[in-house]
This record gives structure tokens, sequence and C-alpha cells, in this order.
């Protein structure tokens, strides 16, 4: 299958013709980007802005396959499909393969969340379509918490799709007359594919709960990277095809040196959740990077022999394989070691682990696997192993031993994928925490709120008054008369309102056994910052009760100011139960003082310990370490319990010294009228 152009753009004699098959300094551009990624991913304190590196990827094919194709039309008057894809195919998926096929097996060995949607990761891989096959099985909040395998497939995805459309579509470019006009032409797509990557950025962040993920990993609003590569192969294909024999440009090494630079100091960046970033960090770093580009392929340029030197090459070379690698190889680990995945932080010495079985990894493929089957073809690779197999006994040994290894890789890819769970055990949790609730009955009339004035002769602040008992006789006070002591009275259920995230959903049934009667009104993803509009709600309805628990630390800080107003909405007629959070997030222990500190200066709130009765049971947590399964939501019930009574006991104990001045008092009057 061959797609031809018009006469008159597909002479041979064309200047772009040309075209130099390999061009200097693009080598060092991906050891550039790489470098990023895998630093970003496995010393994240290190580069928070690393992910960048996945743009100056997507620059780097966008111009290196435009300059290909434009090279083979110019040579041949058309472009023969079925060769470039072969050409591709060579290239990309012995290594994809392996990727998969062994670290699927070695999920098996992990088991756990790891095995999650495995099967349909492994279908985007096949189909060049992770990133939409991802989005499509995207569980909005746990996909987060869920140690994806392959979830750094997305970024070739994009790139595969980009190989198999841009062929298709080149000789529509070629119909405009001049270099120039077909870069235009690709730069606006660009520009349009980056508004569309804002507008529905800003379109996610004003909804609750909005999500980037499919704003980053779209092919339609993550183009701008490879367009910008495209319009450079355009504007750049005369220069490099008709080079001067004595241009030595002195303007490359500042300019290149600059870009780079400018692209290692946008790696130090935190990402913010915005425009800001998406798209403007990432088009920042695809502008810079086509500029280091201009600057190593300009002929003559001293800057692309710079990029080329080693170890740049050596990586450059191999960048493939490191991308694959880096990420399932850190998944695995941490998954095996500690049980977490990388969004609860990654240890030194496993990043350190990772590279180096990456490193390894990925020069053994590059030698034994890509290497071989981009020389050869993929029947000529059979053929060569065939022949192995009836040579000497040292060859037939090693090519049966690869044999049997492929089997048994195979075998165990297919055994993850039947053993994969739908869901992540966190996410099973909460499900189940969504069952019980719904199976509910309809609630009673919810318990009145006692009124200020109802309750400020029975306690201290409002709290209703301890019933007295009897007591030892006191000494000159007169017979039959008894003395009040604290009585605290069991809280049910039908005097509790619970707000939280899903940590309470998922700890919904041991509440709902604990505290029977009681009203659970938890969601996934909820923030200190819905509190206060929820406790309103459930205020003005008259359904807010005398006891409030809120959990609601696990998703992010929180604000003191949030806490002050719940606590106004909850007057001083109830009490708050703050439950404090546990999940492996660098903002917990701030969380947790916060709660903490609020609690010492108001006297009617109080702290359910949860993190601290649950830190010594992680295996009482689902595999993403935050939510508990039905032990942990025991423990979490219990502590919400014991602050309860706590809470309680403090009311009653107030009533109680309420109670004994007025007896002091009467007590005292008494006295005088028998002297």
């Amino acid at each position: 299958m061959t797609l031809t152009a018009p006469t008159r753009l597909s002479s041979p004699s064309s200047p772009t013709a040309d075209l130099p098959r390999r061009h200097a300094g693009l080598d060092g551009m991906r050891a550039v980007a790489v470098t990023l990624v895998v630093i970003y991913h496995l010393f994240p304190a290190m580069l928070p802005g690393g992910f960048i590196g996945v743009d100056v990827f997507f620059v780097i094919s966008g111009f290196l396959i435009t300059s290909l194709l434009l090279r083979e039309h110019a040579r041949n008057g058309r472009i023969a499909l079925v060769g470039f894809w072969r050409r591709r195919a060579r290239r990309l998926l012995p290594a994809l393969a392996l990727v998969v096929l062994v670290c699927s097996s070695a999920a098996l060995l992990v088991g756990g969340d790891v095995l999650v949607r495995l099967g349909a990761q492994v279908l985007g891989a096949a189909t060049f379509s992770y990133n939409w096959v991802s989005l499509a099985g995207d569980s909005g909040y746990f996909s987060a918490a869920t140690p994806e395998l392959f979830r750094n497939f997305w970024s070739l995805a994009v790139e595969e799709q980009f190989y198999v459309v841009w062929p298709l579509l080149l000789p529509l470019f070629l119909l405009l007359p001049r270099a120039w006009a077909r870069a235009g032409a690709a730069v606006l797509l660009a520009a349009a594919s980056a508004a569309w990557m804002a507008l529905l950025v800003a379109s996610a962040l004003g909804t609750p709960g909005g999500d980037l993920t499919r704003v980053y990993f779209g092919t339609d609003t993550h183009a701008f990277g490879i367009l910008l590569g495209v319009a450079l192969a355009f504007a750049t294909t005369r220069v490099l095809a008709r080079p001067s024999a004595s241009s030595r440009p002195r303007w490359t090494g500042p300019v290149g040196a600059a870009a780079i630079s400018g692209l290692v100091l946008l790696s130090f960046l935190a990402p913010v959740d915005g425009v800001v970033t998406f798209p403007g960090a990432l088009l920042a770093a695809s502008l810079l990077a086509a500029a280091a580009i201009i600057a190593g392929v300009w002929p003559g340029s001293r800057f692309g022999a710079a990029l080329d030197t080693q170890p740049l090459r050596w990586i450059g070379d191999r960048s493939y394989g490191i991308y694959l690698w880096h990420w399932p190889i850190l998944v695995l680990l941490l998954a095996g070691l500690q049980g977490t995945g990388a969004e609860a932080g990654v240890p030194g010495s496993v990043g350190l682990t990772a590279l180096v079985l990456t490193l390894v990894a990925a020069e053994l493929s590059y030698r034994f696997v890509e290497t071989p089957v981009r020389r050869h073809g993929f029947r000529g690779s059979l053929r060569r192993l065939g022949r192995a197999v009836r040579a000497r006994a040292g060859a037939r040994i090693g090519a049966v031993t690869a044999g049997a290894v492929a089997i048994a890789l195979v075998a165990g890819t297919g055994a993850a994928v039947a053993a994969a769970p739908a869901v992540s055990s966190g996410q099973a949790m909460v499900d189940a925490g969504q069952r019980a609730l719904a199976e509910i009955d309809a609630p009673a009339a919810p318990a009145p709120t006692p009124s200020p004035e109802a309750t400020a002769t029975a306690g201290a602040e409002g709290a209703p008054a301890a019933s007295g008992s009897s007591a030892p006789a006191v000494p000159g006070v007169p017979s039959g008369a008894s003395v009040p002591r604290p009585a605290p009275t069991p809280v049910t259920g039908d005097q509790i309102s619970a707000v939280g995230d899903s940590v309470m959903l998922a700890s919904a049934p041991a509440l709902l056994e604990r505290f029977p009667g009681i009203a659970v009104d938890a969601a996934v993803s909820r923030s200190a910052w819905a509190g206060p509009g929820i406790l309103q709600q459930l205020a003005d309805s008259g359904q807010l009760r005398p006891y409030v628990v809120l959990g609601l630390g696990t998703n992010g800080p929180v604000d003191r100011d949030a806490l002050e107003r719940m606590a106004t909405i909850a007057g001083p007629e109830r009490t708050l139960i703050l439950v404090n959070a546990f999940a492996p997030r660098d903002w917990i222990p701030g969380v947790n003082a916060e709660l903490a500190d609020f609690a010492a200066t108001h006297p009617r709130v109080f702290i359910a310990d949860w993190s601290g009765a649950i830190t010594p049971k992680p295996e009482l947590l689902a595999g993403d370490q935050i939510h508990p399964d039905s032990g942990g939501g025991t423990v979490f019930a219990d502590a919400v319990g014991q602050a309860v009574d706590r809470a309680e006991e403090h009311r009653a104990l107030l009533a109680y010294e309420q109670e004994l001045r007025a007896w002091r008092r009467a007590h005292f009057t008494v006295g005088r009228e028998f002297e």
C-alpha cells in the first residue's frame, strides 16, 4: 500500500531527497528526555516537574518521523505505508512485548492490587490505544491509588497513533506549495491542541472532583508537541538537505545550551492544577525542545556533536527500553517490598534499585531482542532461532532455553490476566460500604435537636443534665440527703451524624453495627472544604444530631477556617468528634497536628484517634494502605466509639459539677436554717 502526492511535489530530484538519514543531537535529546522522566518517577523529590520529558519525546518523534517520510517521498515520489509501518513495528514491538510478558508474569507472583485491570492494560498496549483504554476504565479517585502496572504506556500510545495516522495525512500537507505554509498549518494545529487542553482544564477545575487525566492522556489535547516537531521538520527541510560546506554557525551552541538549561530549570518547578502547567509548562517544554533540536541538527553544529557524546549516546540508543522498563519495575518493587504504590512515596533505596534493574533490563533487551529484530526482521529472527536449534549443542541449548522462557512468560501473562481483579482492594472496601448504606431502610425521623433553652439548665454549655444517684450520708447534712455524682448516658446511633470521606465510607458497615441508627454521609474524594456546606444543609433540614463525627482529613490539608465554620454550624449544643487521618501522603502529619490543636482549644471538640489505632495494624488496610477492610473498619468504629465515650463522660462531668454546685448552695442554706 502506497500513497502518492501530486507529480510536481514528488520528483526524486527534490532537495528533500538529500535529507540526512541520521540527525546529529537527537540521541542526546532522547537521553535528556528519558533522564528527566526517570528521575521524576524514581526520585520525585529531585525533579517535581520532570514529567516534561514526555513532551520532549513528542517533539523528537514529530520531527524525526516527518523527516523520514519527507525523504522517502522526495526520493521515490510516494510513501510505502506497509514498509513504513513494518519498520515501526520492528522498532517498537519487540521491547514492548518483552516488558509486558516479563512484568505481567512478575505481577502474578506479587499479586494484590498490582494486577488490577491487567487485561485491559495488556489490550491497550497491544492495540496502541493504552491512553484511551485507561481513560475508558478510569475509576476517578481510585485510579490514583491503584498501582497501574503499565501506566507509562499512555505516551507510547499517543506516539503510535501518530505513526499510524500521520503518513495518511502527510500528502494533504504536501498539497500546500511552500514549506512555510506546511509548517504554519502544523503550528496552527498545535495551537488548537494546546487551546483545547486549556479549555478542558478550566472546565475540569470548575467541576467538583474534576480530574485532569483525560486532559493529559488525550491524543487530541496532548498532540501539540508532536505537531511542533512536524512543523520543525517542514521548516528545516531545505536547510538540512542543502547544507553549506563551510558553515560553522556560532549561534547553535548558546541557543542549544539555553534550551537544555531551560528544560532542566522547568523540571525543577512543581506542577499546579491549572493552565499554568496544562498546557503552559508542557508547551514551554515543547518549544524549548524544538529550539534544542534546531541547534543540534543544524549543519555544522558543534552543539549536536556535543549532545551525541558518550554516555548520552548510550542512553539515547536505549532510551526506548529505559522508558518502558522503569515504571513497571518501580511498581513491582513498591508493591512487593512495602505494599504501596508510587503515590505513597518512593524510598531512595527502592528508587536506586529500580534504576539499576532498569538499566540492566534495557541493555539486555537492546542487545538480545531489539537489535536482532531490527536488523533481521521478525521472520528473519525466527529463522535464525530455528537454525540455532539445529546447530551445535551449545547454540541448541540457548535457543531451546529462550523458547522455553518465552512460553513460560506467555503462560504467566495469561494467568496474570485471568487472575486480575476488576477493582482495587480499596475500591472493593468502599463499594461494600456503599452497599451497606444502600441496604438500610428509610431512616426514621431524626432525633430532635436540643434547644439552648431546654438544655441551659440541664448542664454546662447546654449539655443535658446527668441523672443523680444516692451517695453515703455527709456529716452535718440532714438524714436522707444525697450527693450527686457523674452519670454518663450511653450514646446511641440515632444521636450521631457522621460526615466523611472514602475511609469513613469503607468503615460504614462497622459504624452501623457499632451504632445502629447512625446517619452516615460519606463519599470518595471529599475533603474538609466540603464539610461546612454539608453540615449547613443537615442543620437547615433539622437532621444534624447532638454528636457530629467528621472524618475529612485523607484527601488534602485541613483549613483552620473550615474547622471554625463547622464548629459554628454545630453550635454549643452539639459535640464534634474529629477523626484524624492515616494515609501514606505527605500532608497527613499536618492534618493530624491541625486537628489536635483545634480540639485542644475548643472544649466540646474531641479527637477520634484512627491514626494511632490503625498504625500498628497495617494488615487491616487495603492494598493502597488507606482504606480499611472489615477488620480495619471495626478499628475505625472503635476509635469513634472511644471518642464518643470520652465526650459523654466529659458532658456528664460538667453536668455533675453544675449539680454539685447547686447541691452545695442548697446544703449551705439548709445548714444555716438548722442553726
